[in-house]
Order: C-alpha cells, then structure tokens, then sequence
C-alpha cells in the first residue's frame, strides 16, 4: 500500500536514479496495494520515497549506503564542518577510507559529504573497497545537516545489505531491481556485479511467484537473456542526467523486464 504523504526528495546524489520512471512504475505498483516492496539494489532510494509503501525491504550491495540509511532512521543530523573545498574533501575521504576511525554515524556523515561534494555524484570503490572518487567541480552546493523529516518514513522500511539471493523473499512481494548495468564500469561496490552475477540475478527473478519488475542497459546480451526466461520486454528512453562524463548526457536506450502482471 503507498501511503498518503508528502513525498521526500532522494538524499544523495546517484548515478542512474529512477526518479523520472516512477510514473510508469506507480501504474504497476498499484495493481497490488498490499504488497510489500523489495529492492535488491535500492541504490539512491527514488523508487522507494516516490512509491511510498506501507512495507517495504531494501537491500544493496553497498554497505556504507546502508548505513547511512540505517543512520537516517535513527535521526541522523551532520555535525562535520560542510564546504566545497578540495582540501577538506580529501581529508575526509581519507577519513572514511580509515573505517576503524570512525562510529557508523559519522561514517554515514563521511558519506554524505563525499556523494555531494564528489564528482559528478559517482559512487565508486576500488578493490580493496577504498573510496576512490575525486574532488567534483560544482559551484556552489546546497548541503542539509538535519534528516529529520526522513525519520518517519524510512522507519517504516527494513535496509539490509547482503547479496540479493540471501534475502527473504515472500509471494506477496513486489520485486523491482535496479542491478547495475550491463556496462563496462561495474566497480560501483568492492564486490562488482558481472555477467553471471546479472545471470544469477534474472535466474533468481523468474522464480519469485509475484510481480517482478527488472530494468538495465537494453543490451543485446539483456534482452536474450529475459526474453529467454519468459519475461515481457518493454523499451524507453532514459535521461542521463549523471555520467562520467560530464559533457556527454544524453538518451539511452533501456528495457523494462516484467513477470507477473
């Protein structure tokens, strides 16, 4: 069920959010009021806070995102000093790379500052699981120290972080997946995702027994890849409003995969 409420903005920045899919999956979403939502890769969280369900379990593979998701839940305020400075930037990236120093409340601030003072809004790690993202180059940026209206909603919501097989999946859960993209750069968690982990995941998929919802990169390799396991493909264009690249946003082409509907 999405509840009646004012609908908060992501808190990040994040590479492929969905924010501008959510007309199309509201219209799916609500074919089943009472469901719980399940995101194995919740990413940036614009599909959970722009559908707004009752119930809802959130996992990704990224553990610092789910902690300062966890930390959000319990009222998390930014008490570090807040500048868009190239030095103080990589004082606390060095910071958040030392996870010894550190609670897990001030590390989700650590996070928090990089995602918004970093390049372009990447989210990267190395494999040695090292935040590796260099300084952005904005003009100006817009910080907020207080989550509070977040409080309520994300305690309604359960995080988790684990690979997306081990979650306990139910019938009444409607599954929309987000993994990351069947592209070249893979490295946005220490783990990467492959092809046989997007293999593994499509094969997980087809077995749930409700509603699944898929999207990624309309590869040729993709689309085989669902059409064969009895998924119905839907294809639109998607804005790139963050690439690695900043002077190359433009359309690209991605597909819907869809059982249960």
């Amino acid at each position: 069920m999405t509840r009646e409420a004012t609908l908060l903005k992501p808190p990040l920045k994040w590479a492929g959010g969905k924010r501008w899919l959510i007309s199309r999956l509201l219209k799916l979403w609500k074919q089943f009021p009472d469901y719980r939502l399940v995101e194995p890769f919740c990413g940036g969280l614009s599909v959970a806070l722009g559908l707004n369900p009752d119930k809802a379990l959130l996992n990704d593979l990224n553990p610092a995102l789910i902690n300062f998701y966890q930390q959000l839940q319990q009222g998390l305020t930014i008490d570090l000093p807040l500048a868009n400075d190239e030095q103080l930037y990589y004082q606390y990236r060095k910071q958040f790379n030392d996870i010894s120093a550190h609670t897990d409340a001030e590390r989700a601030q650590l996070f928090y500052y990089l995602n918004r003072t970093g390049y372009n809004g990447l989210c990267r790690f190395n494999k040695t699981g090292g935040y590796n993202v260099p300084f952005g180059r904005y003009k100006t940026i817009n910080y907020v120290s207080d989550f509070a209206p977040y409080q309520s909603v994300l305690n309604q919501w359960e995080f988790s972080n684990m690979d997306f097989a081990q979650l306990d999946i139910r019938q009444n859960d409607f599954i929309y997946a987000d993994p990351p993209y069947d592209v070249p750069f893979r490295q946005y968690s220490q783990q990467g995702f492959d092809w046989d982990d997007q293999v593994r995941l499509a094969e997980w998929l087809a077995k749930h027994d409700g509603p699944v919802v898929l999207s990624n990169q309309a590869t040729d390799k993709i689309k085989k890849l669902y059409r064969d396991l009895g998924f119905t493909l839907q294809f639109l264009d998607a804005p790139r409003t963050i690439s690695c690249k900043g002077d190359k946003r433009q359309a690209a082409r991605e597909v819907l995969a869809l059982r249960g509907f």
